[in-house]
């Protein structure tokens, strides 16, 4: 049996379909403020991809921030939720998840059979989420991969003392013009980050192993500060960002 998963984000809406607990496509779509129109691309493009009509979706599940809009579907559920079972369902031994979103961060603690023992969100300042990153790689007119690189080359910690992304921008703007070294600049901003999501996490009493969801999950610089932040090696799950609609699909093909 087909069954489907959509995560709608507030920076991209992903979807994948399963089958025997494989996935066997997933697409994802840059998210506009269309979300309706996002929802029917990411649907037509991942269908598309593996030859699959819409019609042999048996089971749909939907979560983020946008899920009430994904007309159909069989469960609406909570990002935290969906997390929870994506996770469980692909390493069963973490017992914490740390999602780090477009807009958001939030910290679950998992229990035994894949259900939400605890959790925390971040404050709905991006400085605690990917996005925070994006404008602090535009502000340095580097990429995203160039930017998580220089990072991992720091040799010196420079702290950043803004909580909100437009101050922060203001100084790593300073910084640059007091000629510090690009690399450290980039550290300070995932340092920052991290110690703002290390504080978050410890909210839910952190258990080992330690996973790490979401598409900021693929920042190397970003996973470096936060396994320094955390004082422990995390596990950064392959594809982190299709996790949650991964969990969706797993609980729509539970549901009546």
């Amino acid at each position: 049996m087909l069954i489907g998963g959509i995560d709608v984000g507030a920076a991209f809406v992903k979807m994948v379909v399963m089958e025997d607990g494989k996935v066997v496509t997933k697409g994802i779509v840059k998210a506009t403020l269309e979300q309706e129109e996002d929802i029917r691309k990411v649907i037509e493009e991942t269908l598309q991809t593996a030859n699959i009509k819409e019609n042999q979706i048996k089971k749909l599940g939907s979560t983020g921030v946008g899920r009430n809009l994904v007309k159909g579907a069989d469960v609406y559920v909570t990002d935290v939720t969906a997390d929870a079972a994506g996770v469980h369902f692909l390493n069963r031994e973490v017992k914490t998840v740390i999602d780090i979103g477009g807009e958001e961060s939030r910290a679950i603690k998992v229990g035994s059979d894949g259900t939400v023992v605890n959790f925390a969100v971040n404050d709905k300042c991006a400085a605690g989420a990917g996005a925070f990153v994006e404008a602090m790689a535009r502000a340095m007119q580097l990429t995203i991969e160039e930017f998580a690189e220089a990072s991992l080359k720091s040799t010196q910690k420079i702290p950043i003392n803004a909580q909100c992304a437009i101050f922060a921008e203001s100084e790593v703007v300073s910084l640059v013009s007091d000629e510090v070294p690009r690399e450290d600049i980039c550290r300070a901003v995932h340092d920052g980050i991290s110690e703002r999501i290390s504080s978050m996490a410890k909210r839910v009493m952190i258990e080992e192993p330690v996973g790490v969801i979401g598409g900021a999950a693929h920042n190397k610089g970003l996973i470096a500060s936060l396994n320094e932040a955390l004082g422990l090696n995390t596990i950064v799950f392959p594809d982190p960002e299709y996790v949650s609609a991964i969990g969706a699909a797993l609980l729509a093909s539970r549901s009546e």
